[in-house]
């Protein structure tokens, strides 16, 4: 459109457009069929697209976006190039989930797999860099788990959707509070410990306050804190 056509009193090309005003009666229609074939399609790609997406999902998601958004408002395209692109999208969903489901190989390519975030009470400082997640995800992903201290935890990964998974220990052990650390009424939901211990705040490694300032074994970080049970 050249700039002389566009005046900011033009209330009929901001509301309606270039196009006739007949044609909101078609893009109602268009509408209504895109989205009756939009729900189809939607119950033919199962469960999975109303929960936690993988990646394959989404992207699948966001081109279906792309394939409605034409078909609907633009006159120059027709419904029929939408209808083949969204059975294109769901047979590409099908078929590779297919495809991921006889091959394990396939599966880890396309949808990924699980990273362990948390070993025996420790943190994974070069799995979580590598997922580029901060202390304060995991630590409100252990907190929505009702895990208060990182040494009450097993094993955590972060599945290849991207929801976590906690596995708590059951020893009583002390360990790193992962509560936050303003709020000292809650904090009286742990309770101390029976010998000195410290915790390093980066890893969550625990050892006997003896240690002092000496770097971290683990993480070789200098940064401790007293361990609670």
């Amino acid at each position: 459109m050249k700039k002389e056509a566009i005046g900011f009193g033009d209330w009929q090309r901001i509301l309606i457009g270039n196009a006739p005003s007949e044609f909101l009666v078609e893009v109602l229609i268009r509408t209504l069929l895109i989205y009756c074939l939009l729900i189809v399609v939607l119950r033919f790609l199962g469960k999975r697209m109303n929960g936690q997406l993988t990646n394959l999902e989404m992207s699948v998601m966001l081109t279906l976006g792309a394939i409605v958004s034409p078909a609907m408002q633009l006159p120059d395209r027709g419904v029929l190039s939408g209808v083949v692109a969204l059975l294109c999208a769901l047979t590409f969903l099908q078929v590779t989930n297919l495809l991921g489901f006889r091959s394990r190989k396939v599966e880890h390519i396309v949808q990924g797999t699980e990273t362990l975030l948390i070993k025996d009470g420790i943190i994974q400082l070069d799995a979580m860099a590598k997922n580029r997640l901060s202390h304060q995800q995991v630590y409100s992903a252990l907190r929505d788990s009702k895990v208060y201290n990182l040494s009450k935890v097993k094993r955590m990964y972060l599945e290849a959707y991207g929801m976590f998974s906690v596995f708590p220990d059951q020893k009583d052990r002390p360990g790193l509070s992962v509560l936050p650390p303003d709020d000292d009424e809650i904090h009286t939901l742990h309770r101390p410990t029976e010998e000195p211990t410290v915790a390093c705040t980066n890893c969550g490694l625990t050892a006997p306050k003896s240690t002092g300032n000496q770097p971290c074994p683990s993480c070789q970080a200098n940064q401790w804190t007293k361990a609670v049970l």
